[in-house]
């Protein structure tokens, strides 16, 4: 069964466009990593927000995905322009349009 995660993050004023390239730019390699359907998204009720939506094969396969290195440098890289306000939910994905 395909599994989900869906991720919310906190960027300081005027970084979310910054942010949202970064991890936009990281998401050629996601395919060949076992990923499904990767979505940014803003926020439309303020401009810190960020939405991330991910289907993978697996578990394991999003696990070792935060091990490459490019995704290890996109993290860091946009780190220091996050406040630290995360939300995490792990699902498991049931059907819908555009999933495998």
């Amino acid at each position: 069964m395909p599994y989900g995660y869906i991720a919310s993050m906190k960027t300081q004023p005027g970084r979310r466009d910054e942010v949202i390239d970064l991890l936009v730019g990281g998401a050629d390699g996601l395919r060949a990593a076992g990923c499904h359907l990767y979505l940014v998204s803003a926020a439309t009720t303020d401009d810190v927000t960020i939405w991330v939506s991910e289907v993978w094969e697996s578990k394991q396969h999003h696990d070792d995905s935060l091990k490459l290195p490019e995704t290890r440098a996109a993290i860091a890289t946009a780190m220091p322009m996050l406040t630290g306000d995360f939300f995490g939910q792990e699902t498991e994905v049931r059907g819908g349009l555009g999933q495998p």
